[in-house]
């Protein structure tokens, strides 16, 4: 009994380990290089009408709002070095 239950359950891992790697349908260059386009998508997106065209100045608000971030902990810091109190409000240090 014992043989039989441990040689069914050996095989059922087997059989779902062989399943995971089925075929799944893609073409791959070499492994993990496996993308390749929907049917009716172009190979390169960038000039196509699929491409998003972002727009720089959203791309930078990011970075522009850490700048002014790290503005106001220079001002935060300088004013804490010369008091000795910390000020969140950046507008209340003179």
């Amino acid at each position: 009994m014992k043989k039989t239950l441990l040689l069914g359950a050996a095989s059922f891992a087997v059989a779902l380990s062989s399943s995971a790697m089925a075929y799944d349908g893609t073409n791959c260059k070499e492994p993990g290089v496996c993308w390749e386009p929907k049917p009716g998508f172009p190979d390169k997106v960038a000039g196509s009408k699929y491409d998003p065209k972002h727009d720089p100045n959203e791309l930078n608000k990011q970075a522009q709002s850490i700048k002014e971030m790290e503005a106001r902990n220079q001002k935060r810091t300088e004013h804490l070095s010369k008091t000795g109190k910390f000020v969140y409000e950046v507008e209340e240090i003179n």
